[in-house]
């Protein structure tokens, strides 16, 4: 259990503030709750000589299946720009994770796995929740050998996505379940004891998500961390921050609060391992594509558009073309691994143990933002 090791460091009795009750049972909480951007990690005395001492790779038992999982807890989204073949022959050679994009059919798995079989322990097949979705979901775990399965909904709160929870879990009893998303720890543990090894935890901070926006409704990604990551451990579970990064030092940060995997999308866009075609634009820049799975672009390619009763809740983007996704993945392990030096953790297994977090009011110096070479 990583209960209580996480330690944030201020000040303010606004932290411990209960939540005051409004009229007709509204309630504002005013405890203080943060982002990534919120905080620093304090080093702290290290024995380690070197980036190259500390281990990255880490060994899981998951509660329900028992299944043991090893490898780099990082895990590509499962959007249609990253939840790739391409990607994960990519993030396989380090040992991460792709959820899969839900639309791709079981045929199109058995024909990558007949070329790539070693591919299957880091991978996971995504599914929603509707009937089509289930039987989709069967169909692909019957004719292949993927473990791992990612039922995905924006909202983990309803009543029917923690039955299909049950229901899936019924189903397949030896695979590795990753359930979400929620934010709080009391549906963390709601769907731990519904069936879920692993929580994806986190609405509305992903780069292209405009839930917060659309429905005024969120959490803080580290606090949510956090708060998540205590209840999941007292289970026996796990959880997997899911959005919010932005670069190397905010996986550390995730890590650092409790998660056990970290989850990315915008991280890992732009590269030739992502779906879609390479833009070039004025002054021959290059762009690819972008977008969240519920925004305008992903409804029109799969329900034939945004449906009269709700709104998009995703938006879509060209992002600066960044060529192989390596270069990228050295820089994010090389940045986690430089966070465990400062910390004194010789595995990644240890940074929560060894994270103290101290409240800021400013992450960088912007003072040559601007002049930044590309």
């Amino acid at each position: 259990s990583n209960r209580g090791r996480t330690k944030l460091s201020t000040s303010s009795a606004s932290l411990r503030r209960p939540c005051a009750m409004g009229k007709g049972g509204m309630h504002i909480e005013e405890a203080v709750k943060l982002d990534f951007k919120d905080v620093l990690i304090r080093p702290k005395r290290s024995t380690l000589k070197s980036r190259s001492e500390v281990e990255l790779s880490r060994k899981y038992i998951f509660r329900h299946t028992k299944e043991t999982w090893e490898g780099v807890p990082i895990i590509a989204a499962n959007m249609d720009t990253t939840g790739t073949f391409e990607m994960v022959k990519a993030l396989s050679k380090h040992k991460c994770i792709v959820a899969m994009s839900k639309h791709i059919t079981a045929d199109a798995f058995v024909e990558f796995l007949k070329q790539n079989p070693e591919c299957a322990p880091f991978m996971a097949i995504s599914s929603g929740t509707s009937n089509a979705d289930f039987a989709k979901l069967k169909d692909c775990v019957t004719r292949t050998n993927i473990k791992m399965l990612c039922l995905d909904v924006a909202n983990g709160y309803s009543e029917h996505f923690v039955d299909y929870v049950r229901k899936v879990r019924k189903e397949f009893p030896e695979h590795i379940i990753l359930a979400g998303n929620v934010v709080t720890g009391e549906m963390t543990e709601e769907l731990i004891l519904s069936g879920a090894d692993i929580v994806k935890v986190g609405i509305g901070p992903g780069s292209v998500c405009t839930t917060r926006k659309q429905t005024g409704v969120g959490y803080p990604q580290l606090s949510a961390v956090i708060e998540c990551a205590d209840a999941a451990h007292g289970l026996g579970g796990c959880i997997v921050s899911d959005g919010g990064c932005s670069c190397p030092g905010d996986v550390a940060k995730a890590f650092g609060g409790g998660s056990d995997f970290v989850m990315m999308g915008g991280m890992l866009a732009g590269h030739d391992e992502s779906a879609g075609e390479v833009i070039e634009g004025p002054g021959g820049k290059k762009r690819k594509l972008f977008y969240g799975m519920s925004s305008d672009t992903a409804m029109k390619k799969y329900a034939g558009g945004v449906a009269e009763y709700r709104s998009s809740e995703g938006k879509t983007v060209e992002v600066p073309y960044r060529g192989p996704v390596d270069a990228t993945m050295f820089d994010l392990l090389g940045g986690l691994r430089s966070a465990c030096t400062y910390t004194g953790a010789g595995k990644l297994k240890e940074m929560s143990k060894r994270t103290t977090f101290v409240r800021v009011t400013q992450q960088l110096n912007p003072v040559f933002n601007a002049n930044e070479a590309k």
